[in-house]
């Protein structure tokens, strides 16, 4: 009796210590651009049956209307993120872009494989091409002529030079944004990007402002959707069923001592 009452207290003290690294890590990311908050959620083990429900209790046909079923505590179902959009920061950087609705822009990985991110936060290398803050290219290739001396990106994520010496702006090219059927589910690889998988579904690739498209909005970037009094709230239910764990195991210990003392 004893082992199975350590087992359920242990099971919720492991479930309340993922609970706390994924509220810490919210905290810690609570200004990191287009962070997506993430929620540890929780479902009870296995039940150990004693006598089921509907069992017979006699020969005349009775029945047991509730049997007896004796959880075994706590696991931790998985991690999801919430996918809600962060507030707008805005910025002087001619070169930060944030979306504003749906989609992911398209990042080339060192690997070759292509990366998504929510992080608008462009730089230019050596080569005047759009990266990330990682130095990974912006996909399509995008790269501003020598001599630019402003930047236009419009609603569309198309990019507009105005070069010195010429009376008119040039198209350098286009941003092009993909979705997914569901993006909570994409795998996060750090330096906010994240992988695709068969539970996110393929992407579909397009153009800002288009059907199913956010628009991009130039001079902003995406803030993180951590809400610290939410986080804080949280932590403090989370250490308080901590806790109570403890307790529980501290007394089912206390009495497995006086049991074995009876019993001598």
């Amino acid at each position: 009796m004893t082992i199975g009452a350590l087992s359920a207290a242990a099971s919720g003290l492991s479930f309340q210590d993922t609970k706390v690294r994924v509220i810490s890590n919210n905290i810690a990311n609570m200004n990191t651009a287009s962070f997506k908050r993430a929620s540890a959620i929780a479902v009870d083990q296995d039940y150990q049956t004693y006598q089921g429900v509907g069992s017979p209790t006699s020969a005349e046909g009775t029945i047991n209307p509730t049997g007896t079923q004796v959880g075994m505590g706590v696991k931790t179902a998985g991690v999801v993120r919430s996918m809600e959009q962060g507030d707008i920061e805005i910025t002087d950087n001619p070169l930060d872009v944030m979306i504003q609705g749906e989609g992911y822009f398209n990042i080339e990985l060192p690997t070759g494989e292509i990366g998504y991110t929510r992080d608008g936060r462009f730089q230019l290398n050596a080569e005047r091409q759009l990266v990330t803050m990682s130095g990974y290219k912006a996909k399509p290739d995008l790269t501003l002529p020598a001599n630019t001396t402003s930047l236009d990106i419009n609603k569309e994520g198309q990019i507009y030079a105005q070069i010195q010496g010429s009376p008119n702006a040039v198209l350098v090219g286009q941003l092009e944004l993909s979705v997914f059927a569901s993006p909570g589910s994409l795998d996060p690889m750090g330096d906010n990007l994240f992988k695709e998988n068969i539970a996110a579904g393929s992407p579909t690739t397009g153009v800002a402002g288009t059907a199913g498209f956010g628009t991009i909005v130039q001079f902003a970037v995406e803030s993180s959707n951590v809400k610290p009094v939410v986080e804080l709230t949280a932590l403090i239910e989370a250490q308080r069923a901590y806790a109570m764990n403890t307790k529980t195991m501290n007394a089912v210990e206390q009495m497995d001592q006086n049991l074995q003392s009876l019993m001598r």
